[in-house]
């Protein structure tokens, strides 16, 4: 069993999206912990309304790669086109920041609300 917390975030209505994602996510996946959702200012393109973000700690039978494309796939059932500025508004923004106790995404070490949502689910976390 692989475990991997995923960091969720939206600024296009995430009341609705970020519970159509969770959904979508525990259909194929076990969710073991979710963080609290914070709102957070927009990083790179900032004409656009605050996000809603936190994290979710999952087990999951499938390996990284799979697991990646799931996210991907929901993010484009929700929504988001593929190849769209990555710093926009989005309905929905899902990613592996660690996977079987190891960081995936570097923006862990510069986003506190990332790093406060990840050690919310995965306390003993070694940053």
């Amino acid at each position: 069993m692989n475990q991997a917390v995923i960091g969720v975030g939206s600024n296009i209505e995430p009341e609705l999206n970020l519970p159509r994602a969770r959904e979508r996510i525990a259909e194929r996946h076990v969710i073991v912990a979710e963080s609290p959702l914070v709102e957070t200012s927009p990083v790179g393109y900032l004409r656009q309304p605050d996000f809603t973000n936190g994290a979710l700690l999952l087990e999951t039978r499938v390996d990284r790669r799979r697991l990646k494309a799931d996210l991907k796939a929901i993010e484009v059932l929700l929504g988001r086109p593929p190849g769209k500025n990555r710093y926009g508004p989005r309905t929905i923004d899902l990613d592996i920041v660690v996977w079987n106790g190891e960081v995936m995404d570097q923006d862990l070490y510069t986003r506190d609300y990332l790093r406060e949502a990840v050690l919310a689910v995965l306390p003993d976390l070694k940053l």
